[in-house]
């Protein structure tokens, strides 16, 4: 054990370690890079994060820098959960579900807490938290809040930020503090503070204040989105002010989170399901306005396209028997409502199926849980991709997560496939059809040098297409590392700037998660590149996405 582990392990109640196969294990994340750390600390309770960013706080004031990388489960795609300081592994000891007010609709966890044990608890109580994502029987909440994620449901809930009420954050000093809205009031007595508290809050009221026009011009038009910090929903109009909203999605860079009380919504399992099958891109994608546009909004508008079909078909071909019949449609969307009451549900569904008509689609209507669950299978088939290998070649995370507005849906589809063909790479795409957030991983093999710079080349144009359609280079996952040299090709500098200010006002010595989001250069990443690529610590749980 090196002295600085040695010296933390006198301090803390958790353990520390700093093994080589260790610090092995946690190099790498669900992502396409790879970072050591110098040590890895399984933090008991919120005193041992204080400890972990005091003495990292102190080092930093002398000249040292030893950053500070919080990690639940480690399936970030985006390099987020990697760092080569001190990462603190959460799922080990801080995964307790603290309260559960059923009757209030909130609950209180820690951030290792795992996210589907927390929805089963929830729907024992008739409660369910909305924006899980695909990942849900493995992913953490910690996870959850620092990518703001959300998932099929979000196209009527909205994302993980709507739900997250308050915090409980360690500053980069060691400082604890409770985020929540407060009122013109409170927030007074904040901005009068000594400590470093007081500091962050005069200073992002300030930021705010004199950039004001600029944020309001940055806020990007597009259903969700978690690229850059969240400087939009700080300071409402009744001068209202929350720094909640600054740390979701944030990806541990302004603060650790210990603990998140979380507004839930109440839970009907019982919904009606409708599967449409297109013959044309194009009446797929203005189906989607519609339904959109219904009174009774669908809770999820998925869609998977020809492509993965196609795949699947050939290698997994029991997975559409039966449900899926030749010749392949050109876009099947699953579409669902969960209104309470089944005579609710029917009236949505048959207006759902009308529509459908007029766009000349066919279509199946179920309610029964079982006949659900076959549909289903289909829109997860995704796992077949993220599975599949051809020699070395195997899915890679690298553009699997923009996002457009939803009248530009049709266009986008349209815009990859004409870059994939144009690279000659077989393309799959599935998602979030409801919000225009779609995914895609193509085969590569990282150990060939062609495919480390194909890689690139196809980020550079991906991201540009995206942008080009006044989207948004992240939906759902985060920037991290892997996106954040094309966040100022996003915003702009001067948008990109204030997020700059604003991540040194939390983090003055960037000493919190460096190198993600703000402040990293394509050749950082290109040095980080794996030469390898699987997913096999997840195979357990059949990675999905």
């Amino acid at each position: 054990m090196n002295k600085v582990a040695q010296y933390l392990q006198e301090h803390v109640l958790g353990e520390v370690v700093s093994s080589a196969d260790v610090r092995k294990h946690f190099s790498t994340d669900g992502s396409v890079l790879k970072l050591s750390p110098a040590l890895v600390m399984y933090p008991r309770n919120e005193s041992d994060v204080r400890k972990a960013a005091r003495f990292t706080w102190q080092l930093a004031e002398r000249g040292r820098i030893l950053p500070i990388t919080p990690r639940g489960s480690g399936t970030d795609q985006s390099g987020g959960a990697i760092g080569n300081g001190v990462i603190l592994v959460f799922p080990a000891h801080m995964n307790r579900i603290l309260e559960l007010d059923s009757k209030g609709g909130t609950v209180t966890v820690e951030p290792g807490t795992n996210y589907g044990k927390l929805q089963q608890t929830l729907e024992t109580h008739e409660r369910f938290l909305p924006p899980y994502p695909a990942s849900i029987e493995y992913t953490t909440i910690g996870g959850a809040i620092a990518n703001n994620t959300s998932g099929e449901k979000s196209v009527k809930y909205g994302d993980t930020r709507t739900y997250t009420k308050s915090l409980r954050v360690v500053l980069a000093n060691g400082e604890v503090i409770k985020t929540e809205r407060l009122n013109k009031r409170e927030l007074s007595k904040k901005l009068g503070l000594s400590t470093f508290e007081g500091e962050i809050y005069r200073a992002v009221d300030t930021l705010l204040e004199e950039h004001h026009e600029l944020v309001q011009n940055s806020k990007l038009s597009v259903t969700k989105n978690v690229a850059g910090y969240d400087v939009f929903d700080v300071k409402q109009k009744d001068g209202s002010f929350d720094l909640t909203p600054l740390f979701v999605g944030s990806q541990g860079t302004l603060g650790i989170i210990t603990e998140a009380t979380l507004e839930v919504e109440p839970y009907n399992p019982l919904t009606t399901l409708v599967t449409a099958y297109f013959g044309d891109l194009k009446n797929a994608c203005d189906a989607v306005q519609e339904l959109r546009k219904l009174k009774d909004m669908p809770s999820i508008i998925e869609m998977v396209d020809e492509n993965l079909l196609n795949f699947v078909s050939q290698q997994n071909p029991s997975h559409l028997k039966n449900i899926v019949e030749e010749p392949l449609p050109k876009v099947v969307l699953f579409i669902e409502f969960d209104n309470p009451g089944e005579r609710s549900q029917k009236r949505a569904a048959k207006k759902a199926t009308k529509l459908l008509e007029r766009y000349g689609a066919r279509y199946t209507v179920e309610a029964d849980m079982r006949e659900k669950d076959k549909f289903r299978k289909v829109r997860q088939s995704s796992s077949v991709i993220m599975a599949h290998t051809e020699g070395n070649s195997k899915a890679v995370p690298f553009i699997e997560d923009g996002i457009v507005p939803v009248d530009k849906l049709e266009d986008y589809i349209k815009g990859i496939y004409e870059l994939f063909d144009k690279h000659h790479i077989r393309i799959a795409m599935w998602g979030h059809a409801g919000d225009a957030n779609l995914h895609l991983q193509p085969s590569l093999d990282l150990s060939q040098l062609g495919d480390r710079q194909k890689l690139f080349k196809l980020m550079e144009e991906y991201y540009a297409l995206v942008i080009g359609l006044g989207g948004s280079i992240s939906g759902e996952h985060g920037e991290g590392r892997i996106k954040g040299p094309y966040l100022e090709q996003l915003y702009g500098s001067d948008t990109y700037n204030l997020f700059i200010k604003l991540k040194q006002i939390f983090d003055p010595y960037n000493t919190l998660n460096p190198g993600v989001k703000v402040g990293v250069s394509l050749d950082e990443v290109k040095a980080l590149l794996r030469q390898e690529y699987d997913m096999g610590y997840l195979h357990q749980h059949l990675p999905r996405s």
